[in-house]
């Protein structure tokens, strides 16, 4: 049976996540193919476990409402979350954002 294809997806954290996981700017983090934003969370979060929770609920794994994800600069938030993401985030070439979202009024 063939292996699932590894990719090396870099990802950028808002910068309270970054301070408490004790990142500096974005990480790389191998990711099996095909790369979603669950197979990415997934991976994040087997890495850095101090971020259960804070990107998506412990018990549904539904985002958080306060969490976006950008993809190759497009806004995939609303997406399914086990939708294959652009070659150009599986590739490395572009980073998997992740920010806070900005509200007030």
């Amino acid at each position: 049976m063939d292996q699932p294809q590894i990719c090396n997806v870099r990802v950028t954290l808002p910068h309270h996540l970054c301070v408490l996981a004790n990142l500096e700017g974005e990480v790389v983090l191998p990711v099996p193919s095909p790369v979603t934003q669950s197979s990415i969370l997934d991976a994040l979060e087997a890495r850095y476990p101090m971020l259960c929770g804070t990107l998506r609920d412990h018990d549904s794994r539904k985002r958080r409402a306060k969490i976006r994800f950008f993809a190759n600069e497009e806004d995939v938030t609303h997406d399914s979350p086990d939708q294959s993401l652009p070659d150009v985030i599986a590739s490395g070439a572009k980073p998997f954002m992740i920010i806070g979202a900005i509200s007030g009024g």
